[in-house]
């Protein structure tokens, strides 16, 4: 084994004691909400806030959410059979309810750039989504291009394929091309790392190289792939990168039980299409079909 070997092997052994013990004694303070807090609990709620919480993605009745909690909202719709009409609607509940930012895919970003011109909410967009398989110079372009449309955030898919082959500097490559695409403009580069395909040891690597590349976030998954955010690789993600990096955990994020357990592990926006079902309990097939 190789002396890089080494040290990786002793950094996954320290992560995991470190998650372990934040794993350690779950929360089970919100249980009665049954996956409705924001609505029907907004005091706790608050308090998942003030321990540093400072997004929390929903997709549902903007009336059912408490105005102050509105400000920690993502209005998240990444269907690719959204509509017009549905993006339009996506839009004019982040106007009405003050959302912190509606996430869309990138076709539509000048339509909801229009349509929320005159106020504060972001429009946040994806790049090399939900693959990860373009090129750094593609990629580059494609934040460029979002940003001039009118969006502010960007979710970039690293390249799997390579990290997995152990390419790391055409990763870290990857990864630069977009944080500078973004900060020339302002704007913040979050980084998936699609956790589901990678083991421990590929994560931190991942992790570790957003970092140099001076990413603002890194980001569990797409919710496209085999398996969305767990709290172990929100905790693992957080020890990687420390407390100065933000963490958002997304895909397959349900329940108001899910964002608490995310947040206590060290996330600090959460991304979720079942917003419905988080803040006002709804079930039924449109929550079960949704990932992102």
């Amino acid at each position: 084994m190789t002396e890089l070997q080494d040290e990786r092997t002793d950094l996954i052994e320290a992560i995991t004691r470190e998650v372990l013990a934040v794993l350690a004694g779950p929360d089970e303070s919100c249980i009665d909400c049954r996956g409705s807090c924001a609505a029907h609990c907004p005091d706790k709620v608050r308090q998942v806030v003030d321990s540093g919480a400072s997004r929390i993605a929903f997709q549902g009745r903007g009336e059912d959410v408490p105005r102050d909690l509105a400000r920690h909202i993502d209005h998240t719709l990444l269907k690719p059979d959204a509509t017009a009409a549905d993006i339009d609607r996506l839009c004019a509940e982040a106007r009405e309810y003050r959302f912190a930012a509606v996430c869309i895919n990138p076709f539509w970003i000048r339509r909801a750039a229009d349509a929320l011109r005159g106020t504060d909410v972001a429009v946040a967009s994806v790049v090399g989504f939900p693959f990860g398989a373009t090129t750094p110079e593609i990629k580059a372009m494609e934040t460029r291009r979002a940003i001039r449309d009118g969006a502010g955030e960007i979710d970039m898919v690293i390249n799997i394929g390579a990290l997995k082959s152990g390419l790391l500097d055409l990763v870290r490559e990857d990864i630069a091309r977009v944080s500078d695409a973004c900060h020339e403009s302002g704007a913040l580069n979050k980084v998936i790392i699609e956790a589901a395909l990678l083991t421990d040891e590929e994560k931190v690597v991942a992790c570790r190289l957003a970092q140099q590349a001076k990413a603002d976030f890194v980001k569990t998954s797409t919710g496209y792939a085999s398996g969305g955010a767990t709290v172990f690789d929100v905790a693992l993600m957080r020890e990687a990168v420390g407390p100065k990096m933000g963490v958002k955990a997304a895909g397959g994020i349900r329940t108001a039980e899910d964002v608490q357990e995310m947040i206590a592990a060290g996330a600090t926006r959460i991304g979720a299409s079942a917003g419905v079902k988080i803040v006002t309990g709804e079930t039924g097939e449109r929550g079960a079909r949704e990932q992102y």
